[in-house]
């Protein structure tokens, strides 16, 4: 933690109440650390946002009407009204909304508060990223260069097509073919001027298998700049990162790389002479080459494995800074042991990363040894920004569906990366899609183990040998799979079983004291009927299982399996919405399994038309491409939608005709809603056709959400 100095200067006042403007995890964050140093806490919150653990846990709230970020968050002014309302007098941004929105910070210090940041005049630097790149050129930090569309040719080829304002991917394309270049960069500037009101955007090369490497700055208003230790973030999928490390294996491992690193980051925080916690991203090469990326004005969001490998409290600091405290002269020592932080989100890698909403009904990680803060000796902390409960956590489309961050430390690399997989493995998530079974595949892939690790990683490894499963295949083997659906097949007839009205009625009773039971699930795509037999003696498992599985002990929500010798625990929870179907979660050292019971009866209403395309999720129609009549081709884009700040593009399935076409932009549709109907011609001419179910694999083209 940092080395508080016991009086400010005379200009600046202590903070003694600090307004959080954002929301979720971060907003706890801030909030533990700053009522650790005496501060009152102040949140801003959504109508959706209202019951949400930042707004119950700070000691004053203000609503900011309206669900969507650009009712709320992105709202400066309400923010700036909500601060002298609850009488904040400093304003920390958090990361992401208005983290680095240089018109907001001045508006912050204008109204009298102090800004919880770095100077406007740092945060306008960096806010264009190709006016960063020559300031960076200027104070000679390595990039690489920047290339004209019309300089692009095939041998310098893939080039990357970035946002210059924001980051986290929004606004960012690569670049193969020559033919698709002039599209992607106008489908780049549509992105970015959504999400950051700037549609410019620059060309450079791209690295395939390059390294993303970063430094954490520390500098305060006196002169002192500290270089905090690097952290490693090459796991990404579409340019956001899933897992980050300290320190780097790469930075580890080649002889004089971090002091270069660390001379290259401070030289770029003192050309625009900064303050406060920000981070210098570089893209590096395996032989440890590194080049300029861009410069992040805010606290990152995987600042906690530099808290846990050097024993900082970056927050602490960041308000130090701000209250015009400086720093200690002396850098902090060598980072020691080592952290690493998986990001839990609710989406599925297996269908395109097509972000989820709904009921979060459990998460539960073992092995949390802090909240917040640290760790400060080997163990697991979680950061989340949900707390389910009897009620359920309602996860919306809103915002970004990162639902937890959880930290591991060790002594060692390997100490720390086998903790972290552990935790993952063994956690209970229950209700949503998400990937945390991709998150342990990679945490105990070969290569990673090794180090070897590149920002194309997912791309290399994500598939087998036979182009499926992969790192996004579940943990538990289609075996674990069947025992589970057994496991939940005993336990529900046996709590049926018990709440029957009388003996005669209980559910399975026969006189011949012997009953076949059966159950149906679906898992994922696939359809699992379990079979188990009842007697006086209890539940014996048939078929396959027979041979290999023999049941010890039946509890409410558990079940005891004996499977080839070996005794293991399959704990069964069960969720039952009303109209809708059961959820039923089976944990087990086997590795966790989500089914799903149908209802025993369908509704025949509830079928469409056959060539519908169906929203995967809910969210807002952005761009429509056709129109009723229209001939169309498998593959053809159709409409766009915007879900969770992503993107996703939704094609025909089929060759046909457009009959239908009940959305427009700017409608807002639900999981399931009818986007548009292909029909073959030959339908068409059939006054016969029948009604079938949906054709609901539309292909889906997802950009990646911002940080």
């Amino acid at each position: 933690m940092s080395t508080p100095n016991p009086t400010p200067s005379a200009a600046q006042p202590p903070i003694t109440s600090v307004l959080v403007a954002n929301r979720g995890e971060i907003a706890r964050r801030v909030h533990r650390t700053a009522r650790a140093l005496g501060m009152t806490t102040v949140a801003v919150y959504s109508d959706a946002d209202a019951d949400a653990p930042h707004t119950r846990e700070a000691d004053a709230a203000v609503r900011l009407p309206g669900n969507t970020p650009g009712e709320t968050y992105l709202r400066g002014d309400l923010i700036i009204e909500a601060a002298r309302a609850a009488g904040a007098d400093a304003i920390h941004p958090g990361y992401g909304f208005l983290s680095e929105n240089a018109g907001f910070a001045r508006a912050v210090i204008d109204a009298g508060l102090t800004w919880v940041g770095p100077p406007v005049e740092s945060i306008e630097a960096m806010g264009s990223k190709i006016e960063a790149k020559k300031m960076m050129g200027e104070a000679g930090v390595p990039m690489l260069t920047d290339l004209e569309p019309a300089d692009v040719t095939e041998d310098i080829l893939p080039v990357l097509i970035k946002a210059s304002a924001g980051g986290g991917g929004r606004g960012m394309r690569v670049v193969r073919t020559l033919d698709s270049l002039h599209d992607e960069i106008a489908n780049a500037q549509r992105e970015a001027r959504s999400a950051f009101g700037d549609d410019a955007v620059f060309c450079e090369r791209y690295l395939e298998r390059g390294r993303h490497i970063e430094v954490q700055i520390m500098a305060d208003a006196h002169g002192t700049v500290w270089a905090v230790g690097e952290r490693e973030c090459s796991i990404q999928r579409r340019h956001q990162k899933v897992i980050e490390e300290a320190p780097s294996p790469l930075v580890e491992r080649t002889p004089g790389m971090r002091e270069k690193l660390y001379s290259a980051a401070r030289d770029a925080a003192a050309a625009i002479g900064y303050t406060g916690a920000g981070t210098v991203e570089f893209l590096a090469t395996d032989d440890g080459e590194f080049f300029f990326l861009e410069m992040n004005t805010r606290l990152q969001v995987e600042h906690p494995v530099t808290e846990a490998t050097t024993g900082l409290d970056l927050v602490a600091l960041q308000l130090d800074v701000a209250a015009g405290l400086p720093l200690p002269s002396a850098e902090p020592p060598a980072s020691h042991g080592w952290s690493f932080e998986a990001r839990l989100y609710a989406e599925d890698p297996a269908h395109d990363y097509t972000p989820g909403s709904g009921t979060l009904w459990a998460l539960d990680v073992p092995g949390v040894s802090s909240y917040f803060e640290g760790p400060h000796r080997p163990g697991i902390r979680l950061d989340s920004g949900v707390e389910p409960g009897a009620e359920g956590a309602l996860i919306g489309v809103h915002y970004d569906p990162m639902l937890a961050k959880i930290i591991s430390y060790g002594r060692t690399r390997s100490e720390a990366c086998a903790s972290l997989a552990g935790a993952l493995g063994r956690a209970k998530v229950h209700g949503l899609t998400t990937n945390r079974a991709q998150l342990v595949r990679v945490l105990r892939h070969p290569e990673f183990i090794a180090g070897n690790l590149s920002t194309a990683f997912l791309d290399d490894h994500g598939v087998d040998e036979n182009g499926a499963g992969g790192l996004a295949a579940p943990l538990a083997s289609p075996e674990a799979t069947a025992i589970s659906a057994l496991a939940a097949a005993i336990v529900s007839g046996t709590a049926d079983h018990a709440a029957g009205p009388v003996a005669l009625a209980q559910a399975g009773f026969r006189n011949v004291g012997r009953t076949l039971q059966k159950r149906t699930y679906r898992f994922g795509e696939d359809e699992l009927e379990v079979t188990y037999i009842r007697d006086r003696s209890g539940a014996h498992a048939d078929g396959d299982l027979a041979d290999i599985v023999r049941v010890e002990q039946v509890r409410p929500d558990a079940v005891d399996l004996e499977v080839r010798g070996v005794l293991r625990t399959f704990s069964v929870a069960r969720y039952e919405v009303v109209g809708s179907d059961t959820v039923v979660e089976v944990d087990s050292p086997l590795g966790p399994v989500s089914l799903v019971e149908p209802p025993r009866y369908t509704d025949p209403g509830a079928e469409v038309a056959a060539g519908s395309l169906l929203a995967p999720m809910p969210g807002s129609v952005i761009r429509v491409a056709v129109s009723v009549g229209d001939t169309v081709t498998a593959g053809q884009p159709l409409l766009w939608m915007e879900a969770m700040k992503m993107e996703h593009t939704i094609s025909a399935a089929v060759d046909g005709i457009v009959t239908e076409l009940p959305v427009e932009v700017g409608s807002q549709v639900e999981t399931g809603t009818i986007l548009a109907v292909v029909a073959d011609p030959a339908d068409l001419d059939s006054t016969d056709a029948a009604t079938d179910t949906a054709s609901t694999d539309a292909a889906t083209d997802t950009t990646t959400p911002q940080e």
